[in-house]
């Protein structure tokens, strides 16, 4: 993910300050790179390969043992039980080692990645970063999180229990659906001012501004 520039980062904070500017609810947004490191899909890929390459050893050992005894210097190498043993152990472990060294390269990682599981840690993370900074924060518990997670392709709009109470989450559709249009196009930025500005048009139809309004928690867009 390209860093934001102090533009585009304005231009955030104004469509926040702007969809505010007649609501009481208080709008949050998030950019995240990713969501989880997702260190047990990399395990999970790293085992399967050491339970396939075993049981490949298993079923074909006329295949396998041939080419050691080549390697070896062309002995005919006589194989007890603990030397195959020993051979699937070692042909295992390097199968683990190697398929584990090479996710280590995220983006083949991400395609590997389940889509449930991304949609799933992206709300994860969504929920927890709402709970830090949203989540009962305002006086009528009226904060809203926009949270848009890159390398998974995902966004989450998660509101507090006085919007949520009122507005069903399916409402919040349109809003999503703009800022993804805009954010396929390269326009991060005009994506998340795209939500910001739908999100407000709900907020200020169910929570209008009322003329002692405060601004309680921050316009400026948070980067994690």
């Amino acid at each position: 993910m390209g860093a934001m520039t102090d533009s585009e980062r304005e231009l955030i904070t104004q469509a926040v300050a702007a969809a505010e500017s007649d609501t009481a609810g208080e709008i949050v947004t998030v950019l995240a790179n990713r969501s989880d490191g997702y260190s047990d899909i990399q395990l999970g890929w790293a085992i399967l390969a050491a339970i396939t390459a075993l049981a490949v050893v298993a079923m074909f050992p006329d295949f396998y043992l041939p080419k050691v005894d080549w390697l070896l210097g062309g002995w005919n190498h006589e194989w007890t039980p603990r030397a195959l043993l020993t051979l699937a152990a070692i042909i295992a472990i390097a199968k683990f080692i190697s398929v584990w060294l090479i996710l280590l390269w995220q983006p083949l990682l991400m395609l590997l990645v389940p889509s449930p599981v991304k949609s799933a840690r992206v709300r994860e993370r969504a929920m927890a970063l709402f709970k830090v900074g949203a989540e009962r924060r305002t006086h009528g518990r009226t904060g809203i999180l926009i949270y848009l997670s890159m390398q998974e392709h995902r966004a989450e709009i998660v509101a507090d229990e006085a919007i949520a109470a009122i507005v069903p989450a399916e409402v919040w559709g349109e809003a999503m659906a703009d800022m993804l249009a805009e954010i396929k196009q390269g326009r991060v930025a005009h994506g998340l001012a795209a939500g910001i500005r739908d999100v407000g048009v709900v907020l200020a139809e169910h929570f209008p501004r009322a003329d002692d309004d405060v601004n309680e928690l921050p316009d400026r867009l948070i980067e994690v």
